[in-house]
């Protein structure tokens, strides 16, 4: 047993949505709970499945063309179950000497962070056991100041997490976005992509529902309300899109997947 796992409440006795994602990954760390609910998502939207294996293939672009263009510092925060490859394997493939720093509030990755600490020689990552919702407390860890100089830029990645976060009348999702991105000096950068009920929204009206029995509340956002997450700041082409239309590696590939299916936004910008 690791020193980890010694210490941590897993909370196995209910889903969490990344265990969940981590389902529909294929991925082996999720449990009774977590397939329960991830099987009742797939009887109402088979393509879960699609939806996650693009979001994740997003990820792997975006930090491929931010390693490519330069960036030597990332966090990211939501990471979810380790799932190779990771951020920091894409990366530092590409810039060896890159920096990342990961972030999730479910104990069982806090239990597997040693797949995201294995960096190269030249770089470093890091783990912080934080939630989205403490901004301020994810910037101040020692952890993330002892890896991230946030003088210089920095990649910020918010894949497939602000879902999680409802407004709850107050507009709390933005706000959050607004203070980590306030934080970051200029030539940072935003990746974020986000579920969307634009196309089949009784469909998504019933995956709340799901999350919700299973004790987690979402809001999926319209193209607009996404798009707003990268207010003041400039999109790399192709500006907002669905994640499977975000650059992709093979352009025929995407023809394949209808907006439906992928259910879900994306976009990469820049701080001026």
């Amino acid at each position: 047993m690791s020193e980890h796992e010694s210490v941590v409440d897993l909370e196995l006795d209910r889903a969490h949505s990344s265990r969940i994602y981590d389902y529909f990954l294929g991925g082996k760390t999720n449990f009774l709970a977590d397939r329960m609910a991830a099987g009742s998502v797939l009887g109402v939207f088979p393509s879960a499945l699609v939806a996650a294996r693009i979001n994740r293939e997003f990820m792997h672009r975006a930090t491929r063309v931010l390693a490519a263009s330069g960036m030597r510092q990332f966090l990211d925060i939501g990471t979810g179950i380790p799932t190779a490859p990771n951020l920091h394997d894409i990366a530092q493939g590409i810039a060896p000497d890159a920096r990342v720093v990961y972030t999730d509030n479910d104990p069982i990755v806090l239990a597997h962070a040693a797949a995201l600490l294995r960096s190269t020689p030249e770089g470093r990552t890091a783990y912080v056991q934080a939630d989205v919702r403490d901004p301020e407390g994810i910037l101040k860890a020692p952890q993330l100041l002892d890896t991230l100089d946030l003088r210089r830029p920095v990649a910020l990645s918010l894949n497939a997490l602000m879902h999680f976060v409802p407004d709850d009348g107050q507009d709390r999702a933005h706000d959050i976005v607004e203070r980590l991105k306030a934080a970051l000096p200029s030539g940072s950068t935003l990746t974020m992509s986000h579920a969307t009920e634009d196309f089949s929204p009784a469909v998504m009206d019933k995956i709340i529902k799901i999350y919700g029995e299973a004790g987690t509340r979402l809001q999926f956002r319209s193209r607009a309300a996404f798009q707003r997450f990268f207010d003041g700041w400039e999109l790399l082409e192709p500006g907002v899109a669905l994640s499977h239309q975000w650059r992709p590696d093979h352009p025929e590939d995407a023809n394949h997947v209808t907006d439906a299916e992928a259910a879900c936004y994306a976009g990469v910008a820049r701080k001026p």
